[in-house]
């Protein structure tokens, strides 16, 4: 009987050995949320390149959710429609703006006007698509006049945009224009100096680049923003089809 119940043990252990073995193999890398609200990296099986699952405690449809009828803020008062955001909800690259314009915020989705088609362009670029990223601002609503966003509406909505990035767990955050640059960053440093590299948002890489609605109007820009988009390819291993 001895025998059998090490037998059986042995067996056990081995059995749990292998089963762990199985699910680190899975991911490359596993954000968890820590009790600060904070994103945290634990490292798994670095053999493994790509996302093949997702695992969060709280889903893009649940912030949506808790936002509702938002009214944390004055813009409520003039807005059409909230614009939340849209995308993959697994996406390994999330691009972030300012604000909606006159477009988004009548259709409520983000990035639909002239600069939208710009992003598109710069997306297809990169030689994927906008349903393979995910897109949104760091404000849900329009400032009136497109004029810049006011600290307390940055402070009403933040809160959101971190609990997207959570959820969605990207490896690459592309922070268009200087508000979302600094408000993610935390700093006043000018976007001409921040561009060009990649910094660290609570262990996932985020490049600073210009926003595109600032492209329409300096076009000269676009070869800088292009070679943001090549060190953002690079790190995803896309192959880029062609500049912008």
């Amino acid at each position: 009987m001895r025998d059998e119940l090490l037998e059986l043990t042995s067996a056990l252990k081995n059995q749990i050995i292998s089963e762990k073995e199985s699910r680190n193999g899975l991911y490359s890398k596993l954000y968890i949320k820590g009790t600060s609200g904070a994103l945290a990296s634990a490292p798994v099986n670095a053999a493994a390149n790509s996302k093949v699952d997702h695992i969060s405690s709280v889903t893009l449809e649940d912030i949506e959710k808790e936002l509702g009828d938002c009214k944390r803020c004055k813009l409520h008062d003039k807005r059409h429609h909230i614009v939340f955001g849209e995308g993959s909800p697994i996406a390994d690259l999330v691009f972030v703006g300012e604000a909606p314009g006159r477009d988004e915020d009548m259709q409520g989705k983000p990035f639909v006007g002239r600069a939208g088609q710009l992003l598109t362009d710069i997306i297809k670029a990169m030689g994927v698509g906008r349903k393979d990223v995910y897109i949104c601002n760091i404000l849900k609503c329009r400032p009136p006049e497109n004029r810049n966003p006011e600290p307390d509406e940055i402070a009403a909505c933040e809160p959101f945009l971190i609990k997207q990035l959570e959820a969605i767990q990207p490896r690459v955050i592309c922070a268009m224009g200087k508000f979302a640059a600094q408000t993610l960053l935390k700093t006043g440093t000018a976007i001409s100096t921040l561009r060009g590299r990649f910094h660290s948002y609570h262990g996932i890489k985020l490049m600073p680049t210009y926003h595109p609605a600032y492209l329409l109007r300096n076009p000269g820009a676009k070869k800088q923003v292009w070679q943001d988009v090549q060190i953002i390819m690079e790190e995803l291993k896309q192959k880029p089809k062609s500049g912008v």
